[in-house]
């Protein structure tokens, strides 16, 4: 799991950030992304892919990285972000917010997926690279975490959608819900949340 960080150090880079992002697909919510350093040679065998990790595991593994990562950084993008440049611009939008939100400055990126983000820091992305990197995987749970967070404040605002249980994703509870309170100011407006069929195990979250 530090092979590209390994990389990175050898080409002289010091300073290695690991970055990823969670909440592309629900319908309600922000997309949250992390960015994750580590100190050279950092492993921990517990880190993994937060989708592979129950909710309790990322909570003690949140508190394990904020103490041995040098420094942590978090971006958000908020819904109506997302409905005015799209899902994908979104990510990629709170994905540099993190990295600039970071105390100490990377000198080398590693990113999850498939584009680079807007920065003339040197960088790699890695698809599933929260399989590969210690670090993206580091930011994974990191991200997620920070996003249940969110979802869970704004359950409190918006109770009706049981946000604390679904966290925004299309399940047949938060369907429902829509169809009869229609949308909060947090739903993606962009997303195809038409015609629900309440018979479907899950929604099509595909973008207009």
């Amino acid at each position: 799991m530090d092979t590209f960080e390994k990389l990175a150090y050898q080409k002289g880079y010091k300073f290695v950030a690991g970055i990823d992002e969670a909440g592309r697909g629900p319908l309600a919510g922000p997309v949250v992304a992390a960015a994750v350093i580590f100190p050279p040679g950092y492993q921990n065998s517990q880190i993994n892919d937060s989708k592979q990790i129950s909710a309790r595991k990322r909570e003690e593994l949140y508190d394990v990285i904020s103490q041995d990562a040098i420094a942590i950084g978090v971006g958000t993008a908020e819904a109506d972000v997302i409905d005015r440049i799209n899902i994908l611009q979104a990510s990629l939008l709170s994905m540099r917010e993190a990295v600039l939100e970071l105390t100490f400055p990377p000198d080398f990126l590693l990113i999850d997926g498939l584009h680079k983000i807007q920065l003339q820091t040197p960088q790699k992305p890695l698809v599933k690279g929260d399989t590969l990197s210690v670090s993206i995987a580091a930011a994974s749970i990191i991200a997620k975490v920070a996003r249940d967070r969110i979802m869970e404040m704004y359950h409190r605002q918006f109770p009706q959608y049981n946000f604390l249980r679904n966290k925004g994703y299309g399940t047949k509870e938060h369907r429902a819900a829509i169809l009869e309170f229609g949308m909060c100011k947090i739903h993606r407006r962009s997303f195809h949340v038409k015609n629900i069929d309440l018979n479907q195990t899950s929604l099509d979250l595909s973008e207009k």
